[in-house]
């Protein structure tokens, strides 16, 4: 009893609906493009982190990962504001200092005073006597 000239959204009595499988179809591409989306956005601090020191990018990782476990979104800025933030590098000047000290510790008295500069007198070693001990 259904009328000659149906509306194309509608599905004829014996067939496939046309409309549900486009729309099905639709629907999975939508949902696969919005999850890699996702992911492209909350991997963003590790991709901008990637560049910095090791102990950087390993600490905005961390904030990742704890940020996709627990929801908690104020993760995910704290590790985007690192990412973004370039900490200026210690570790360098730090160790440069604790090997010349060692090298300072380990020389004898009157080395490791360093090279000559050209230009100035030589540096004279002092002459050292015997060992003299204090009675205390």
């Amino acid at each position: 009893m259904a009328p000659h000239h149906l509306p194309f959204y509608l599905a004829p009595g014996s067939g496939t609906d046309v409309l549900m499988v486009v729309m099905g179809i639709f629907l999975i591409g939508t949902v696969l493009w919005v999850g890699t989306l996702y992911w492209k956005l909350h991997s963003l601090p590790e991709r901008m982190a990637h560049k910095a020191q090791k102990l950087q990018f390993e600490i905005v990782a961390v904030l990742g990962i704890i940020s996709l476990f627990t929801h908690m979104h104020i993760f995910w800025v704290a590790g985007l504001l690192l990412a973004m933030i370039d900490l200026p590098d210690f570790g360098t000047p730090l160790r440069s200092i604790a090997g010349s000290v060692e090298r300072i510790a380990d020389a004898a008295p009157g080395e490791g005073r360093g090279p000559e500069l050209p230009g100035l007198p030589p540096v004279e070693k002092p002459i050292v006597k015997g060992k003299e001990h204090s009675h205390v």
